[in-house]
């Protein structure tokens, strides 16, 4: 029973990962074609990197997805505290409308932000569909992720200590800061690298929202899938999907350490 187990995780892990390996493999051909390999070869590499559209994209994704995760972490963070300060219906109220953007189908967020957008420019002439609705809507649909990471390190938390700070004539704010603040910073840092992730990964709500000014990366990597094979593509995906693993690794390794933190607390 166990081989069995065994050989069915094999099997599953390499129907989910052979095609990024092929895809990582493919990345350092030295030849244009997605069937021969002729040798090891940093031709796409240096051609993804002397490509004037796809460094803009990749730019105003790694700007956007920076600004996105502060933006959300701080508001995620608020979020947070006040969800926890609440008790009874509310509490399960304000946790339940949190979620929603989270099981929502991701395309029905898309197009529903990009109708307000399109109502807003058209009745106050505010703005325009552009990196300012990429923001807004990033930030929107990270914010409960990182709601979400806080709040079980806020739960974790000795009330007893913020209190003890504000009879010992602490005001509020300094007792957050120089309190709560320090005890949660895990999970803040976690929401953080898991909004920027998110952010940088996202292609249908970019899609529907960016407007034609601004592409990020993914849009771009969508608009050369309809252009002859480069493998271009290749080293651009093999990059990102580096660049998440990497932030993946950094979020368990996180996580797991606090958890071994807690379990030496606890004995």
């Amino acid at each position: 029973m166990k081989k069995l187990s065994k050989l069915y995780n094999f099997l599953v892990f390499a129907f989910l990962y052979a095609p990024i390996v092929v895809m990582i493999v493919y990345s350092f051909n030295g030849i244009k074609s997605r069937s021969v390999f002729s040798g090891f070869s940093f031709q796409w590499y240096q051609e993804l990197f002397n490509d004037e559209v796809i460094m803009n994209s990749l730019y105003v994704s790694l700007l956007l997805a920076v600004l996105a995760a502060i933006i959300s972490t701080v508001i995620g963070t608020l979020a947070a505290v006040g969800i926890n300060a609440m008790g009874g219906i509310k509490k399960k109220a304000m946790l339940a409308v949190n979620n929603i953007p989270m099981v929502n189908p991701e395309i029905v967020t898309a197009v529903s932000m990009m109708i307000l957008f399109v109502f807003v420019i058209s009745k106050f002439n505010s703005m325009e569909m552009g990196f300012g609705t990429l923001l807004i809507s990033h930030v929107t649909f990270c914010i409960p992720y990182v709601t979400l990471e806080v709040l079980p390190k806020i739960r974790g938390m000795d009330a007893n200590i913020y209190n003890a700070a504000l009879d010992l004539g602490c005001p509020p704010a300094k007792a957050f800061l120089k309190v709560v603040l320090p005890q949660i910073k895990p999970g803040i840092v976690t929401g953080m690298i898991m909004a920027f992730t998110l952010s940088l990964d996202d292609f249908i709500i970019s899609y529907f929202n960016s407007g034609s000014a601004v592409q990020t990366l993914s849009v771009t990597i969508y608009s050369m899938t309809k252009k002859p094979y480069s493998p271009k593509i290749n080293a651009l995906s093999t990059l990102l999907f580096a660049t998440i693993l990497i932030l993946l690794i950094i979020i368990n390794v996180r996580q797991s350490r606090g958890d071994a933190k807690k379990k030496g607390a606890k004995r």
